[in-house]
């Protein structure tokens, strides 16, 4: 274990085996941090913040802090962060509301970048990347393997699917759904990420088939949703990611706005 000597942590802070803590940098009251974990200089990780093994955090970043809600009073909440995770300089990760679940979840395996945010109660799977300056709102949940590049910025309650790409600067303020691009502003749907998906190892036949998927939802005069969602579903051949992908789009439709957590919304 190597803490530095102008490092602050706090008596009732946990520190598992081989962590690094670096110059000036804080670990507050209740904090636990995993096995092999690294804490860059000037990082600052709040009260009720849990980390898991082999994170590493460059300088300056701040994770656990209370969240930015009007609503918020003090209430007891936490941020609880997995494994293998990169947070980049001057990344900030809220704590949860009591109006939300609690806490902030992070999963394994991302890669956050420089200036991004991460805001009260979201939810952040395994295995995503957001380049630098992305912001979510709170109540977001980014599902494994979506990539949102940089000052992409998200509305609150919003859900970004499985596998979907979110390019640049995109104002984001409803469901982005899973294996697809979504780019713009007025974000729209631009096809199937198809490269991202080649990448993480799907086969071509299943690329393909959600490149016909998305034709028949995104390319059509039909109006009504649902009557395309029973054709598609109806195909004795239909394909796991297909089915996700219909399954999520009928969710979106139940919050406001196109957003399904809206619909398990709070007072």
């Amino acid at each position: 274990m190597q803490i530095h000597a102008t490092a602050d942590v706090d008596s009732s802070a946990s520190l598992g085996e081989d962590v690094e803590i670096g110059a000036r940098a804080y670990v507050g009251p209740g904090a636990v941090i995993g096995d092999h974990c690294s804490i860059g200089r000037g990082s600052y990780i709040a009260e009720n913040t849990q980390l898991g093994e082999n994170n590493i955090l460059y300088p300056y970043v701040v994770l656990g802090t209370p969240p930015q809600d009007m609503k918020y009073h003090g209430e007891e909440t936490r941020l609880v962060v997995g494994d293998s995770n990169v947070f980049r300089e001057f990344l900030t990760i809220n704590r949860g509301t009591a109006n939300g679940e609690g806490e902030t979840r992070i999963g394994d395996r991302n890669f956050f970048m420089i200036s991004s945010h991460v805001g009260h109660d979201c939810i952040v799977e395994d295995e995503t990347i957001m380049v630098n300056n992305v912001q979510l709102g709170g109540h977001c949940h980014v599902e494994e393997g979506a990539k949102l590049m940089g000052a992409a910025a998200v509305n609150p309650f919003v859900t970004v699917g499985k596998m979907a790409y979110v390019g640049g600067m995109t104002r984001v303020v409803r469901d982005v759904p899973p294996f697809m691009i979504m780019e713009g502003n007025p974000a729209k749907v631009r096809g199937v990420n198809e490269i991202g998906l080649r990448r993480a190892g799907y086969e071509q036949d299943k690329i393909d088939r959600l490149a016909e998927v998305y034709k028949k939802i995104y390319r059509t005069r039909e109006l009504n949703r649902s009557k395309i969602f029973e054709r598609i579903e109806s195909r004795d051949e239909t394909i796991e990611e297909v089915r996700y992908l219909v399954q999520f789009l009928q969710r979106s439709l139940e919050g406001k706005h196109g957003r399904y957590r809206e619909s398990l919304r709070g007072d």
